[in-house]
């Protein structure tokens, strides 16, 4: 096991995006934008029958998170003072140890190397590291969460 702690995890970006929305703009309405993923051409063609699914799972790396915001354990839900901290593997916040983003999109459109997808809250040129298609296992039939959830939606 003390191996496991020491174990280096390479990464390389299958894509990345491309979108004109702003960390503002996903605050305001992220269930409007709309986005592109572009491929790198040696995976186009693992794309092939994505076009079958109206949802996806995307892993991207949050590029812009320094090193010093990864280093925050305890924090307040969406920096809001009001609420009790956290850890933050209890967040959906982007400062955790390894920024890796997920999120559920709809793909409206395939164009050879290039999904344009809708929800996607990953800004330009963020790295894409991967791809599934999202289905009907992966949907709950109930789910919990805290109370204190519903006052971050506001």
């Amino acid at each position: 096991m003390k191996h496991l702690r020491r174990l280096r995890i390479t990464l390389r970006p299958i894509g990345f995006v491309r979108t004109k929305a702003t960390e503002q703009d996903f605050r305001k309405h992220r269930q409007n934008i709309v986005s592109e993923i572009v491929l790198n051409d040696e995976y186009a063609k693992g794309l092939k029958g994505i076009e079958e699914y109206s949802h996806l799972f995307v892993l991207f790396w949050l590029h812009k998170v320094g090193k010093s915001e990864r280093k925050q354990i305890l924090t307040h839900p969406k920096h809001r003072e009001d609420l009790p901290e956290l850890g933050i593997f209890s967040t959906r916040q982007r400062n955790h140890p390894n920024p890796i983003g997920l999120t559920v999109v709809r793909l409206l459109e395939r164009r050879w190397n290039i999904l344009k997808v809708k929800n996607l809250d990953a800004l330009d040129e963020t790295p894409v590291l991967d791809i599934k298609p999202y289905n009907q296992r992966d949907i709950p039939e109930t789910i919990r969460v805290p109370k204190r959830w519903k006052q971050t939606q506001s």
